[in-house]
């Protein structure tokens, strides 16, 4: 399974589609194996094209903070599970997540740059 974050500092970043970068994490059973750096396309994240590319990549699962109700129908429609409402250390978060303890809140942002998508 591979698992992707957006990132900046080592943090899930705040905003998926204006991250730093995207750290995707390869999990084989309940332990990373391996991590790497799939740097941020210019531009909004839902109209940016990164969703095929997390997809092209064997993403799943997107870990996310904030994100646009545009973004999550582009992502889920590469067939990546969307959880949102997560923060802090990048590393922290997906061990919690393999542990079952990480569930989406269920909140949609609507007011950023790009507009309410």
């Amino acid at each position: 399974m591979k698992i992707a974050v957006p990132t900046r500092d080592g943090v899930v970043d705040n905003h998926f589609g204006h991250c730093d970068h995207y750290t995707i994490f390869t999990i084989n059973g309940d332990e990373v194996k391996m991590k790497e750096i799939l740097p941020s396309p210019q531009g909004c994240g839902c109209k940016s094209g990164i969703a095929l590319a997390l997809r092209q990549k064997g993403v799943q699962v997107m870990l996310a903070g904030n994100m646009g109700q545009g973004a999550k129908n582009v992502l889920e429609a590469q067939e990546i599970k969307v959880i949102r409402g997560c923060s802090g250390d990048i590393d922290t978060l997906v061990k919690s997540y393999l542990a079952g303890m990480v569930e989406d809140n269920g909140e949609a942002c609507s007011h950023h740059e790009c507009g309410s998508h």
